[in-house]
């Protein structure tokens, strides 16, 4: 897999969550999603934000443009330093919320793209990959 363009947003404010919507519409209209598929990753990659931000404190994403072979992907990964997920099993499961959030939570995250990874650790922090493919 090449990458062929990556940029890091910070997530340190709702005004940042706004901007890593904006940012990542922007890269799936770049590589040619359509809008279902644009419509998936914006609201998967808004609700992973608005977790790094309320849950890990704040952090960044690192958005890539990635290509396997002859096809084209998004692939974000969301990573904060904050208390982490003690049960990652739990937080997949639907409505789960520890907070006011959307009730979409990590598992709508996952069923919204075409790939998705967690690894967290209680006290050290959160990452979330997901990837989109055209």
């Amino acid at each position: 897999m090449t990458v062929s363009k990556a940029e890091t947003l910070p997530i340190r404010s709702g005004g940042d969550v706004v901007r890593v919507r904006q940012r990542v519409r922007a890269l799936a209209v770049e590589i040619g999603l359509g809008l279902v598929d644009q419509t998936k990753i914006v609201t998967a990659a808004s609700e992973l934000a608005r977790n790094t931000l309320d849950y890990g404190g704040g952090g960044d994403v690192r958005a890539e443009i990635v290509q396997n072979g002859a096809r084209k992907g998004l692939r974000l990964t969301f990573e904060d330093t904050g208390p982490g997920i003690a049960d990652i099993e739990q937080a997949m499961t639907d409505h789960y919320t520890s907070g006011g959030g959307l009730g979409l939570g990590l598992g709508g995250a996952k069923r919204l793209s075409n790939e998705f990874h967690i690894a967290s650790t209680p006290g050290m922090g959160t990452r979330v990959t997901i990837a989109r493919w055209k």
